[in-house]
């Protein structure tokens, strides 16, 4: 069984996915990762799943050496690049495991369980959700919403500017708070209020830094933001540490070298996200 208690933190991280958009494999995409977003979170001895990309997978085959999974799967929204994993997420073939799916972008006019049913129904998909036996409850919310999914840990949310619209997440526990904030584009030369609110003096913020500024004209509209931008919401916000994410398919490693520099320049201890690096709160 997976040691799961390896750490005194209240709050630990771990990164399985980085990528934005489209996995992105192959020899220019090493030291960063190309599976998109999914982030393992440890609150104690619970378990969150931030998005479902293609990362999932990996977790899904580390997770298998646990035994009767207990866990929450948040998701910021359904674009593939956010769900792209979830049809291979070994856990759910295991009828000893429960998973509670939470999704804040579709209510009330659309649900979490028929949106999934539909990604993976014929043609598109060979086989339907109903093949997992694994205990799956869904939970649909609108965004700015608290959640407690758990007795001792609390859920903020806000909503976020992204096509179809997204989710972020403020995940508090044992005195410490992670935010997890991608997928959303801001106006430049202004904050979004409801992103500082959420995030305001979170020990932790994994934000969207899909674009750097100079990139963002030839992407408006496109739900993204940038490096820069979240530099100014971290100092605006009073949070601890920044990390960059969702790192666009058209950075490779020596663009996303640079950004790393450039970002913890602008703020030190800023941190550039890699698949399989794990921050401890």
């Amino acid at each position: 069984m997976r040691d799961v208690q390896s750490t005194d933190a209240a709050i630990t991280a771990r990164f399985w996915g980085v990528r934005g958009s489209i996995a992105c494999p192959g020899p220019r995409y090493v030291r960063y990762g190309g599976n998109t977003s999914c982030i393992e979170v440890r609150c104690g001895s619970h378990l969150f799943v931030l998005d479902g990309g293609t990362g999932l997978r990996e977790l899904g085959l580390d997770l298998c050496r646990e035994s009767s999974i207990d866990a929450d799967v948040l998701f910021t929204h359904t674009h593939m690049d956010h769900i792209g994993g979830f049809p291979f997420f070994a856990p759910l073939f295991e009828p000893t495991n429960r998973f509670v799916l939470w999704a804040g972008h579709l209510a009330p006019e659309r649900k979490l369980e028929a949106v999934l049913q539909d990604v993976m129904a014929d043609p598109v998909f060979p086989v339907p959700p109903s093949v997992f036996t694994a205990r799956v409850e869904y939970r649909d919310f609108e965004a700015g919403a608290t959640l407690s999914p758990r007795a001792d840990v609390v859920v903020k949310t806000a909503p976020l500017c992204h096509p179809q619209r997204a989710t972020g997440y403020r995940i508090e526990h044992g005195g410490r708070s992670l935010c997890y904030v991608t997928d959303t584009e801001h106006t430049p030369g202004t904050r979004d209020e409801r992103i500082c609110e959420l995030v305001r003096g979170a020990d932790l913020l994994i934000y969207d830094s899909t674009y750097t500024d100079d990139e963002l004209p030839d992407h408006v509209g496109w739900g993204h933001s940038s490096w820069q931008e979240g530099v100014r919401i971290a100092d605006e916000a009073g949070v601890g540490r920044l990390v960059v994410f969702h790192h666009d398919p058209g950075h490779d490693d020596g663009t996303m070298d640079r950004i790393a520099e450039d970002a913890a320049r602008a703020r030190p201890g800023t941190i550039t996200a890699r698949e399989g690096m794990s921050i401890a709160l």
